[in-house]
């Protein structure tokens, strides 16, 4: 059932069908989703069942439209469906859909990637972010030799079993195992440290010389978003350059979102390994992984390091991403985009002070989310102090007047460049509804 609660000031909406196909998705899905956050589980009630979408506009199986805040977590940067990138896959599909062989498109692809990141000088696209990532450290421990590897609390980079990893009360220096049929083996060889605090970093490269890497989301986007202190990113890339431990920037996330290239650039450092993959595939199966030279020549067929992929470079995803990367690359939206996540940043604070809510607003370019704490939100620790039974609150007020957000407090929210002023309007409309519904229920 969804949400009991519903203030007076909220438009009536049906779910009917959503409600009647999740019903008919318990039978042979399991909890009738193919991904947990899209269960709804942290905000209440059923998941909504999408029909289709145009542009910034997404729609429901009932026929609800709402402005797509969700852009199906990141890739839809230039709106659902743009005619371009349409075209450009109406086109490959003609030809084929999978030939497993390598095609013309998957070379001028990796050009263009190669040539958005300083320092990549070759790439190997897979089919997931989470291929991209586990594939990353396994290359970082063929080229360094070495097997242990630091990743930060509250970080996510996919769902292999060595980045599984929860830490408890000795964060530093403690991993457990976060999810059942993670083996303790699995991630012995895996490292906590603590998101902008350099100190937990620096005692793990001081009590272990046996480490090939670290990983970090440059701007975390599962704890919300979270950007790193210019002291921290820097001192963590001098760190493992005197140690000779490898740098890993997982861009998936972040990748073409903050700037025609990667958020390493906008943050003053250079990783050695990148990760990609939402943006580049346009809305289709996309990852990869890239790095110098050196690095990448121990890849197989150059190098002993395996890892290979049927679907690898499919024809069709390669046409969708090079359409959608040509134009982003002609709009440069992301002035705009920081002027919007601005504007819609102003219109949270302002309506939670209204209502006397505590709000903390995390942005960075045109990825961001609002905390309701009082607390600067700066790592993994700092983010679970925000009040999830407000957000369920907000987030249900919000869909209720046409705003499509993701069904988790720790989830970023995103811009796409066909957001219109009709848009953000109906943004602003949602946003003092919400927050007023927010304040109300808390009365």
């Amino acid at each position: 059932m969804l949400l009991n609660y519903i203030p007076k000031t909220i438009h009536k909406m049906s779910f009917k069908k959503s409600q009647k196909l999740y019903n008919q998705g318990l039978v042979h899905l399991v909890g009738a989703v193919n991904s947990p956050v899209r269960a709804y589980s942290s905000v209440g009630g059923n998941p909504l069942f999408i029909e289709k979408a145009k542009g910034s506009t997404i729609t429901d199986v009932d026929g609800n439209n709402y402005v797509d805040m969700v852009l199906s977590y990141g890739p839809t940067i230039i709106g659902h469906r743009h005619k371009k990138v349409q075209k450009a896959i109406e086109k490959a599909l003609k030809k084929g859909y999978t030939f497993g062989a390598t095609t013309k498109g998957e070379i001028k692809m990796a050009k263009m990637v190669c040539d958005a990141f300083p320092g990549m000088d070759k790439v190997r696209f897979v089919n997931s972010g989470t291929e991209a990532v586990f594939s990353a450290i396994r290359l970082a421990r063929a080229y360094t030799g070495h097997d242990k590897i630091i990743k930060f609390a509250g970080c996510y980079h996919g769902h292999a079993d060595a980045l599984l990893v929860a830490a408890g009360s000795g964060l530093a220096t403690l991993s457990l195992p976060g999810s059942a049929g993670v083996p303790a083996q699995a991630v012995e060889n895996t490292l906590i440290s603590e998101f902008n605090n350099i100190d937990s970093v620096e005692k793990h490269l001081a009590e272990h010389n046996d480490i090939a890497a670290v990983i970090i989301e440059p701007i975390a986007g599962n704890m919300g978003v979270i950007q790193p202190s210019d002291d921290f990113i820097k001192e963590l890339r001098d760190l493992t350059k005197a140690a000779g431990v490898l740098l890993i920037a997982d861009e998936v996330m972040t990748g073409f979102r903050s700037k025609y290239g990667g958020a390493q650039e906008v943050l003053g450092f250079e990783a050695d390994i990148t990760c990609l993959g939402k943006v580049i595939g346009g809305g289709f199966p996309v990852g990869a992984y890239g790095a110098r030279n050196e690095i990448m020549e121990c890849v197989s067929p150059l190098g002993d390091m395996y890892q290979a992929g049927t679907l690898s470079g499919n024809p069709i995803a390669m046409a969708c991403g090079m359409a959608t990367l040509k134009e982003l690359k002609k709009q440069d939206p992301y002035k705009k985009f920081e002027a919007t996540a601005a504007k819609i940043e102003g219109m949270l604070l302002d309506a939670a002070k209204e209502n006397g809510i505590d709000l903390q607003v995390n942005r960075f370019g045109s990825m961001f989310n609002p905390f309701f704490t009082k607390e600067e939100v700066v790592d993994f620790k700092s983010a679970q102090t925000s009040d999830t039974e407000k957000f369920a609150t907000f987030f249900w007020a919000m869909t209720k007047n046409g705003v499509f957000l993701p069904p988790s407090q720790f989830e970023s929210w995103f811009l796409t460049s066909a957001l219109t002023k009709k848009d953000l309007k109906t943004i602003e409309k949602a946003i003092k509804i919400a927050m007023k519904a927010v304040a109300e229920k808390a009365a």
